[in-house]
């Protein structure tokens, strides 16, 4: 296990650029697969998922080459269709996204159910009913789903939640399918775009992505490609949080404004300094912030992914505050952290309520997710003395070199394993 030590109370000032996006990269590694020659894939985080990923690619017999501190170059012209076990989906929820490539192009997929973050119950039913509604038999032996087909025929698919993931692995299963497959009420995320494009720079026929309907029309050969990883909106929003916190002049920058709107919107609510640029934020906090209220949904709302971050925003914000979860049930073990630190905070089923503004203290936490974790690390960087933050893999997963960023930034923090 890892653990984090910061002492907090410190101004942090300077610019911090933004990696490439998690939740985009996570998936574009497993659609690699569908490529019948090789891709490469540019602004990859240095991230522990993405090690996870490229261990299962490797076992399945795809070359796997790190060119330069970001970027990768797959084959997988020689993939073995081999099951991938328990010991390796258990690391991260994205390799169900296995399960969508190695159906598409081979037809057969053998995967044992995802691990992740404990955020609450995440079941892939639709996935699943997706891939019967492409013409594949769906078999469960124990931890374990094998899927296969004859042949994968276009459908139209309704989604009964927009949901992120599935809307993706439909998607990889659907691009070589014969005849054409509609997704209505497709996710609109911007990491599902990222995917269409990616796909689409192999010779997919993919259209409406963004939108509440995808078309895809299915293709038989996909061809060799480079495609860049988006920017990580949730990591960006982490750092803004920071500055509004504790920065007299921080600069985030390499991000798409537009992919945080809803955030962006709730800070000028809450009175927090913002200066939009093309590809960069100022952020200061000079302003006394105002206490405000978040309902989580898909996006273009307000994303839960940004919820457990948000909170310790409020924490320091003058009134009562209230996040609402409409996602995930079981997004609010950060909350219970930060009362250990002295928030003042009230729990009732779905809903948070933070009153503040209150002074944190430093105190022996836990990291329970990983957006969980990030919310603490801010909490950490605002508290007097030194907060130890235990289970810090969690937020490996999702914040590339977060040390050596918050250090050139003037934080006081390490890294330790035990």
């Amino acid at each position: 296990m890892k653990i984090l030590k910061i002492d907090g109370g410190r101004k942090l000032n300077g610019t911090v650029k933004i990696s490439g996006a998690k939740n985009s990269a996570v998936a574009l590694f497993p659609a690699a697969i569908l490529c019948d020659e090789n891709v490469h894939i540019l602004n990859v985080p240095n991230i522990s998922d993405i090690d996870s990923l490229n261990s299962i690619l490797k076992y399945l017999n795809a070359k796997v080459e790190k060119k330069s501190q970001d970027s990768f170059y797959i084959a997988s012209c020689n993939i073995e269709n081999k099951e991938i076990t328990e010991d390796m989906t258990r690391k991260l929820r994205a390799s169900y996204y296995f399960m969508g490539a190695l159906l598409g192009k081979y037809k057969k997929a053998e995967v044992s159910f995802p691990g992740g973050c404990t955020i609450g119950s995440r079941p892939i039913d639709l996935h699943l009913k997706g891939f019967e509604s492409l013409g594949a038999k769906v078999e469960q032996k124990g931890n374990k789903v094998i899927i296969t087909a004859d042949e994968l025929i276009g459908s139209n698919i309704y989604l009964d939640i927009a949901s992120v993931g599935a809307t993706i692995n439909i998607m990889l299963a659907a691009v070589k399918a014969k005849g054409v497959t509609i997704i209505d009420n497709a996710a609109r995320e911007p990491e599902v775009v990222n995917i269409a494009m990616f796909l689409n720079s192999m010779g997919a026929k993919i259209t409406g992505a963004g939108t509440n309907t995808i078309k895809i029309k299915g293709v038989q050969y996909l061809k060799s490609c480079t495609h860049e990883v988006i920017p990580d909106r949730i990591e960006a929003a982490t750092y803004i949080m920071i500055g509004a916190l504790l920065s007299e002049n921080l600069t985030v920058e390499n991000i798409i404004p537009e992919h945080l709107e809803a955030l962006i919107q709730k800070l000028l609510e809450m009175g927090v300094d913002l200066k939009i640029d093309d590809d960069k934020i100022y952020v200061t906090n000079k302003n006394k912030l105002k206490a405000t209220k978040v309902t989580t949904l898909v996006y273009p709302g307000f994303p839960t992914d940004m919820q457990q971050i948000i909170a310790t925003l409020m924490t320091q914000a003058t009134g009562e505050s209230k996040i609402e979860e409409t996602i995930f049930e079981n997004r609010f073990q950060n909350l219970y952290e930060l009362r250990k630190m002295g928030a003042n905070i009230k729990v009732v089923s779905n809903k948070g309520y933070i009153k503040g503004p209150t002074k944190l203290k430093s105190e022996d936490i836990t990291a329970t997710d990983l957006r969980a974790g990030a919310g603490l690390v801010i909490a950490a960087l605002i508290a007097e003395g030194e907060t130890t933050i235990n289970n810090a893999d969690y937020i490996l997963r999702g914040y590339e070199n977060i040390v050596e960023k918050l250090e050139k930034l003037g934080a006081k923090i390490k890294l330790i394993e035990i």
